[in-house]
C-alpha cells in the first residue's frame, strides 16, 4: 500500500466516507504523478477552492483531504511543481504590501489600522491553506512530511525556501515544548511505537526485536517526546544504560548476551543513543529539553545516580581527517608518531603513510597497527571535537554542539569503542563520553554560547597538549 493510501484510509477512518467520497466524485480523475501542465492546473483550482471557504467546517476539512490525497499520489517530480505553485501563486501580494507601506508612511495615518493592514498583507495565502491541514487527523504528520519533503526538493528555489521558512514557522508554533509530552518506552508499549523505534533509530541501528527487547529490558530506559495530535509518532527519543562507571564500549552495551543489571545499584546513567524521528522538524531543537526531562526522572526513580553522560559518536572526524590529509595539512603528527607509522608500514613519509594505514581495511585488526594509531587518533580526535569550529563559532562535529551548547563538558575519548561498519567509517572507532555535571550545566551553556568556549575534562586538555 502507498503511502497516499495509507494516509487516506486513516482518514477514512474518521467518519468522513460519504462526505469524501462525494468530494472526490466532483472529480475523480487521478492525477498524473509528475503533475504535468493540464493537472497543475486542477490543482492550482483545487489550492483556491481551499481558501475561498465555501460551505461549511465540514466541506473545508473535505477540500484539505482531497488535496493533502493528490499530493500524497505524486512521485517527486510532481510534488515539487506542486510545491512551487503553493509557493509561488499563493504568496503575499506585493503590490498590497506596497500600498500598506505606503498608507503607514502617509502624514498622521491611523498607525494602529495602518499596522494591521501591512500585517495582513505580508500573510501569504498560503498560510491560511496550511493551517486548514491542522485540523485534520494525520493533518499535522502531513505537514511535518511535506516540510521533509520541501527540505529535500527545494535546493536554491528562492520561492520553496520560503514556503519552508512560513511552515518551519508554523511547526515551530505547534511543537513548542510547553505542548510535548514525556513517555516513558517499555516493551508494553504499542507496537505501532516499537515498529517505528527500529525504523527510526539513526545512531546504532536496532537489528530486530531482540535487539529492541534488549534496549527495554529493567536495566535500560527509553524517554521520546510526543505531541498530542501525533500520539504514535515520537518526536525525538533517548536510549539510556543503567551502569556502573563511565561506559567505554557501544559493543559492550548493545550485547544481548551480557548478564542484567541490577538498576538499583547503578550509579551512571549513560545516553547511547538520541534519535530525532521527524524529518520535518529539523531545526526545531527539543533535544536539550529531552536530555533535563529525562534527567530529572531518572534521578526520581533512581537516587544513587551520581553520574549522567553520554556515549556518543564522532560522525565527522573521519571526514575531517581525511580532508586534511587531502590538503597536505602538515605537523598533524608528531615526530615520534610519523616515525612509529614509517617504521609500522616499512615506506616513506608520516603523512602519506598515515593516509595508507588508515586506508586499509583491516587495521583494526592488527595489533600493531591498533598500537600505532591510537595515540596520534586520538589526539587529533581530541583537537576535532574542542578546537574546530564553523565560521560562526559552533563546533564542526554536528553531536559535539549538540551536547556543548546543552552545557556538557569532553570528558573522555574512548579507543575503538565503536567497531561497527558505520562507527569505523566516520571515526575510525572512536566514540566519546559527554558529562552532564548539573551544578555546571548552566555556566558551561553560557560559555558556549556567548564565547565558543568548551568545556574540557583535564584528559581532553592533556591530550591537546600533546
Amino acid at each position: 500500500m502507498s503511502t497516499a493510501d495509507r494516509f487516506f484510509d486513516r482518514l477514512l477512518k474518521f467518519s468522513w466516507r460519504d462526505l469524501l467520497g462525494a468530494a472526490l466524485g466532483e472529480d475523480a480523475q487521478p492525477l498524473d504523478p509528475d503533475l504535468p501542465e493540464g493537472d497543475a492546473e486542477r490543482v492550482r483550482a483545487q489550492m483556491q477552492e481551499c481558501l475561498e471557504a465555501k460551505g461549511g467546517e465540514v466541506s473545508a476539512r473535505s477540500r484539505a483531504v482531497v488535496l493533502g490525497h493528490a499530493y500524497l499520489s505524486l512521485n517527486d517530480t510532481g510534488k515539487r511543481r506542486f510545491l512551487a505553485i503553493l509557493a509561488e501563486k499563493f504568496d503575499a501580494d506585493p503590490g498590497a504590501i506596497a500600498s500598506a507601506i505606503a498608507a503607514l508612511g502617509r502624514p498622521k495615518p491611523d498607525r494602529r489600522k495602518a499596522h494591521r493592514a501591512l500585517r495582513q498583507a505580508l500573510e501569504a495565502p498560503r498560510l491560511h491553506l496550511l493551517t486548514q491541514f491542522n485540523a485534520l487527523p494525520e493533518g499535522v504528520k502531513f505537514l511535518v512530511d511535506l516540510r521533509a519533503d520541501l527540505l529535500r526538493l527545494a535546493g536554491k528555489d528562492g520561492a520553496l525556501l520560503d514556503l519552508e521558512a512560513d511552515l518551519k514557522g508554523l511547526l515551530a508554533a505547534w511543537f513548542d515544548i510547553g505542548f510535548l509530552a514525556l513517555e516513558r518506552i517499555t516493551w508494553r508499549s504499542p507496537a505501532a511505537i516499537l515498529e517505528k523505534l527500529i525504523a527510526y533509530e539513526a545512531v546504532h541501528a536496532i537489528k530486530g526485536w531482540g535487539d529492541l527487547k534488549n534496549r527495554l529490558d529493567s536495566d535500560r530506559r527509553l524517554y521520546a517526546f510526543f505531541h498530542p495530535r501525533m500520539p504514535e509518532e515520537p518526536l525525538i527519543f533517548v536510549e539510556v544504560a543503567l551502569v556502573r562507571g563511565m561506559a567505554s564500549s557501544i559493543q559492550a552495551l548493545l550485547d544481548e548476551s551480557a548478564p542484567l543489571a541490577d538498576p538499583a545499584r547503578a550509579d551512571t546513567a549513560i545516553f547511547y543513543s538520541i534519535s530525532n524521528a521527524q524529518k520535518g522538524l529539523a531545526g526545531i531543537s527539543f533535544g536539550n529539553y529531552l536530555i533535563k526531562r529525562v534527567v530529572d526522572a531518572l534521578a526520581g526513580e533512581f537516587p544513587k545516580l551520581e553520574t549522567f553522560a553520554t556515549l556518543s559518536p564522532i560522525p565527522g572526524f573521519r571526514a575531517w581527517l581525511e580532508g586534511k590529509l587531502g590538503e597536505g595539512a602538515l605537523h598533524l603528527l608528531t615526530k615520534a608518531e610519523h616515525k612509529a607509522i614509517t617504521r609500522h608500514l616499512g615506506h616513506g613519509g608520516g603523512k602519506g603513510g598515515l593516509k595508507a594505514l588508515l586506508g586499509r581495511a583491516d587495521w583494526a585488526n592488527d595489533a600493531e597497527a591498533v598500537e600505532v594509531l591510537k595515540g596520534p587518533l586520538q589526539r587529533l580526535a581530541a583537537r576535532y571535537l574542542a578546537a574546530e569550529k564553523r565560521a560562526d563559532g559552533r563546533a564542526l562535529d554536528p553531536v559535539a554542539h549538540f551536547h556543548l551548547s546543552n552545557g556538557a563538558r569532553i570528558e573522555r575519548l574512548n579507543w575503538l569503542a565503536d567497531l561497527s561498519d558505520k562507527g569505523m567509517a566516520q571515526s575510525m572507532g572512536l566514540m566519546v563520553n559527554y558529562l552532564y555535571r548539573l551544578v555546571d550545566i548552566d555556566a558551561n551553556h553560557e560559555d558556549y554560547a556567548a564565547q565558543g568556549k568548551v568545556a574540557l575534562a583535564p584528559a581532553i586538555k592533556t591530550l591537546l597538549k600533546a
